[in-house]
């Protein structure tokens, strides 16, 4: 009898992890800007302010340390601000539709995870997975706390850079999804970059490959076009979890 020896083994495609940027990106105003601004008199958000970090002179987590000194504000009156927000309205069917494909959705924000959570909860997707920075409420001012440095850049408050190598150990083609300078650390380190914003234009001026978009409803056409093999546009257009484990808690 003659036996044929099988075939080489057919390695299938990764499944992608998309990273999506929270202020500005997943909601379309930003949320942390607009809280910091409203409880620090303004103080906090004014060009001159943000001008070092603009720069690059200083990191995300100095700034929000510097910013948070300002901040006069209880958790109440900080939920109740949040609330007045909503996600990008195509958000919620995007997450959904990748899990179902066996793709991971996870938010990745340099702003407070208290306003991440309600908002993620509110729009019906408490399980998915987010990281963010932690604001401790107490005697009317905020405290902010950050993931160690040894897990990113130590520029960062939430780095990034360091969630998307996180993913790709755990097995996925990392997709960084974002529109300005705190996501440059993640760009740096994704697979692929979908931007629009300031962050589409510093992609063009770093060298670094990225694909535009204006919404959700775009990123979930170009995630077709990828999961079918086509380059974006080129045709019509449960899940994973964290690789971690579980998401983070508020706050």
């Amino acid at each position: 009898m003659t036996i044929t020896p099988p075939g080489p083994a057919v390695r299938r495609p990764a499944p992608f992890a998309f990273l999506c940027d929270f202020d500005g990106t997943v909601s379309p105003t930003d949320i942390g800007a607009a809280f910091v601004h409203r409880f620090s008199g303004g103080l906090a958000e004014t060009p001159e302010f943000l001008a070092r970090w603009r720069a690059g002179e200083m990191g995300h987590r100095e700034l929000t340390e510097l910013q948070c000194r300002l901040l006069r504000v209880t958790e109440d009156e900080a939920l109740a601000f949040a609330a007045r927000f909503e996600l990008d309205p195509w958000f919620a069917p995007f997450a959904r539709e990748r899990r179902a494909a066996g793709d991971a959705v996870c938010v990745v924000s340099e702003g407070f995870g208290f306003y991440v959570a309600a908002q993620l909860a509110h729009a019906g997707l408490a399980e998915l997975p987010w990281r963010a920075n932690r604001a401790r409420f107490g005697d009317g001012g905020v405290q902010p706390s950050f993931p160690p440095l040894t897990e990113g850049c130590g520029r960062c408050g939430t780095c990034k850079g360091a969630e998307a190598r996180r993913w790709r150990a755990a097995g996925f083609e990392v997709v960084l999804v974002g529109d300005g300078l705190s996501d440059r650390c993640g760009a740096r380190e994704a697979d692929r970059v979908l931007a629009k914003g300031g962050l589409e234009a510093w992609c063009r001026a770093e060298g670094i490959a990225a694909e535009p978009f204006a919404d959700f409803a775009d990123v979930a056409r170009i995630a077709r076009d990828w999961s079918a093999g086509r380059a974006p546009g080129q045709g019509a257009g449960s899940g994973a979890g964290d690789p971690a484990g579980a998401a983070a808690s508020p706050r």
